[in-house]
């Protein structure tokens, strides 16, 4: 069982997306080091992020081409600059219709652009320690590189058709027709790999300064992978697909307080006997990977361990589904086994069974308490402060959550999960457990989860700023609008940073060098 004697400490929950700059999207870049420099000011050793895979449809992190992969639309430009793989003049800002809102097609064209250009430098006049260095990559990370680069070539040149709709022969992954293409888009594959050796570069060195600076950083973990990935197409045996590479069944959840139909994820679902049967190789490999990038990791959807609601492909909402077993203690068991004890928060959020709470305490994971679904209830709700356990994480919301604003605000909405009636009734027990007129109901919140006996505390930065809904990262079971926010310029201020630390110091949360 892992350590669970963590000494107390509270960070902030932030998407590199999110981060101000010239170029459409946060990056890795200036804002980043500025932002990890407001954490250590401001009494914070946390920094949790999302996925940082390369997104696909909808761009959404929690639906990558790669489970290994890094976005790259995070590599920071102006870092190439001092790697003399961009001239000045060639990193030209971005301008969009607003600094708080991405705009992921002008971006995606900006910073692809911007990529070439510094391949093709790389290619023409880069100096023999960095073409050194990023053969070193290529080597090392060679299990997952090659075929991912291959993955995304080919989607290029099937004008980014899903791999199952690409010819039989690659579908299949026939041997001679995958060399020949190996050979015939060379020079795609070559500048894809690049791309990511320059973002592992850029997140190692950002990695390495956070930790120095005394700061953690949680990485997060999907359970399941998008069927359009790397990870399905290279590995078609681990997944419930037909003959053609469709999924049989898919993932989601049943209805619940998201909403009412439940939410239809649509990842293929694992082939759990096979991976019994290779000792989890795949996912032991994919831990590794994720301990070397964060930390401490988030595992998404943990409850999926112990049994995942599977819908039959082709539903349109995922009220049909079932729940069907999964192999959770011999994974984690045979995890263990490889990797050691590992930093693992589990996300132990929706319908929680007591076969799920075995699984995460067997382990000695914490798992996630979240102050937003504390007031629907009566006094032995899980989430009231006063029910907390020490090997906890607590949350004032998370990315699927209102901003803690916008759900003060809300009032009930037509077709939502909870009436006006239950709305009311939430908000005056919050007003009543909190002692609180609701004026600042973000602090109010702050300041109950860092009084807890949680170890961890970890605050969406939206909730230090006190923003509203236009805010929200994300909105469960929907297509449009999500994890477009960013935070302006600025909006980091001293008097937030000094209340953090305050608040940290109070309640015995200071790192302890602090």
């Amino acid at each position: 069982m892992p350590d669970i004697t963590h000494s107390r400490s509270t960070g902030i929950l932030l998407h590199p997306t999110s981060l101000p700059g010239p170029f459409g999207i946060g990056d890795l870049g200036k804002t980043a080091y500025q932002f990890a420099d407001f954490l250590v000011a401001s009494g914070q050793s946390l920094w949790q992020v999302l996925p940082l895979g390369p997104t696909g449809y909808g761009d959404s992190p929690y639906a990558c081409y790669s489970a290994f992969a890094g976005n790259t639309l995070l590599i920071s430009p102006e870092l190439l600059v001092t790697k003399n793989l961009l001239a000045t003049e060639e990193v030209t800002p971005l301008v969009t219709d607003s600094d708080e809102q991405i705009d992921f097609v002008r971006v995606h064209q900006h910073k692809e652009a911007i990529l070439r250009n510094a391949f093709a430098r790389f290619k023409s006049s880069s100096p023999l320690q960095l073409k050194e260095e990023f053969q070193k990559f290529c080597t090392e990370q060679q299990g997952w590189l090659d075929d991912y680069g291959l993955f995304r070539a080919l989607k290029e040149v099937n004008s980014g058709r899903p791999w199952n709709e690409w010819l039989p022969a690659l579908v299949k992954r026939n041997k001679s027709e995958i060399n020949q293409a190996r050979e015939a888009f060379a020079h795609r594959i070559e500048a894809h790999k690049f791309s990511q050796f320059l973002f592992f570069q850029q997140w190692c060195d950002l990695k390495s300064y956070c930790n120095k600076s005394g700061i953690k950083l949680i990485g997060d973990i999907p359970i399941f992978v998008a069927q359009d990935s790397a990870d399905v197409w290279t590995n078609p045996d681990q997944f419930k697909l037909d003959e053609n590479g469709a999924p049989t069944v898919v993932a989601g959840v049943p209805p619940d307080y998201f909403s009412k139909t439940g939410q239809l994820w649509g990842n293929p679902i694992y082939n759990w006997d096979q991976m019994l049967t290779d000792g989890f190789a795949w996912w032991i490999q994919r831990i590794r990977s994720s301990f070397k990038m964060f930390d401490v990791v988030r595992v998404d959807h943990f409850r999926g361990f112990a049994a995942c609601w599977e819908i039959p492909a082709g539903d349109k909402t995922a009220e049909r589904g079932a729940w069907v077993e999964a192999p959770g203690e011999e994974l984690f068991t045979s995890v263990k086994h490889a990797l050691g004890e590992l930093d693992v928060i589990a996300e132990d959020l929706g319908v929680i069974t007591p076969d799920v709470e075995k699984l995460r305490d067997d382990f000695g994971f914490p798992g996630m308490r979240v102050l937003q679904f504390a007031f629907g209830g009566d006094a032995k709700n899980s989430d009231l402060p006063h029910n907390y356990i020490r090997n906890s994480v607590a949350y004032t919301g998370t990315h699927d959550n209102d901003t803690t604003v916008g759900w003060f605000d809300d009032e009930g909405q037509e077709g939502a999960t909870r009436t006006a009636n239950e709305v009311r009734r939430e908000h005056n027990f919050c007003l009543r457990y909190l002692h609180s007129d609701g004026n600042q109901i973000n602090w109010d919140f702050i300041r109950a989860l860092m009084q807890s006996v949680s170890n961890r505390v970890v605050i969406p930065l939206q909730d230090v700023l006190g923003l509203g809904s236009e805010a929200r990262m994300n909105l469960p079971n929907s297509t449009t609008g999500n994890w477009l926010w960013r935070f302006r310029t600025g909006a980091l201020n001293d008097s937030s940073s000094a209340r953090l630390r305050e608040m940290a110091q109070t309640y015995g949360r200071l790192p302890d060098k602090s």
